[in-house]
């Protein structure tokens, strides 16, 4: 009897093990080593911008896709061009009207795998007040304890995701004609995410 007993006890241990090394692990976005970016047509080639004040949560599960949560945010206001003048317009009522709409989010509500290491994620995107439901294509891209030199960095994750949306779903409509025929800008909007997250202590 003492040693069944004992053997429950060892495979209660090993199970609890088991659980603990496969739950969700919650990573916190790291927003100098990341960046949230977007490209959309001009004329004839694309314009690249980002944001630069950025945050967000990911909790991912490898073993179960359907516990993976991501709940991010970028602040309107930082939008970077790399032309002020563009950017100030694009700050403005016309496009992002981020005096009186900050805030750009994503929520995620499910994830299904879609091959190794890929994901889909659909969620709740609002941009300009409106909210509309997008789907990512995200990759994992590894995860482990880093230390550089010795000293130790923590437990890092990366990960990339990818999805476009029709900039007029969202009331950002502003465009100007050509005069050989045509528009100066595209609808579509590409957002591209590559981003590097430390496990959360």
């Amino acid at each position: 009897m003492k040693n069944l007993f004992r053997l429950a006890l060892v495979l209660t241990a090993i199970a609890s093990a088991t659980a603990a090394s496969a739950a969700p692990v919650t990573y916190t976005i790291d927003q100098g080593h990341s960046e949230v970016g977007f490209d959309v047509k001009h004329f004839f080639s694309k314009v690249h911008g980002n944001f630069k004040e950025f945050s967000g949560t990911i909790v991912f599960d490898e073993a179960d896709p359907k516990n993976i949560r991501v709940d991010a945010s970028a602040k309107a206001a930082t939008i970077f061009t790399n032309n002020e003048r563009r950017d100030e317009h694009l700050r403005g009522s016309d496009f992002f009207a981020a005096d009186s709409l900050p805030t750009i989010s994503f929520k995620s509500t499910s994830v299904k795998p879609d091959g190794p290491g890929k994901y889909k994620v659909t969620g709740d995107f609002t941009l300009r007040g409106v909210t509309k439901s997008v789907t990512f294509d995200g990759e994992f891209l590894g995860a482990g304890a880093v230390a550089v030199s010795g000293r130790s960095m923590g437990t890092k994750a990366g990960f990339t995701a990818t999805t476009k949306i029709n900039r007029k779903d969202y009331g950002v409509s502003w465009n100007r004609a050509l005069d050989q025929g045509g528009m100066m800008l595209g609808e579509d909007v590409t957002i591209t995410l590559a981003i590097e997250a430390n496990q959360a202590k």
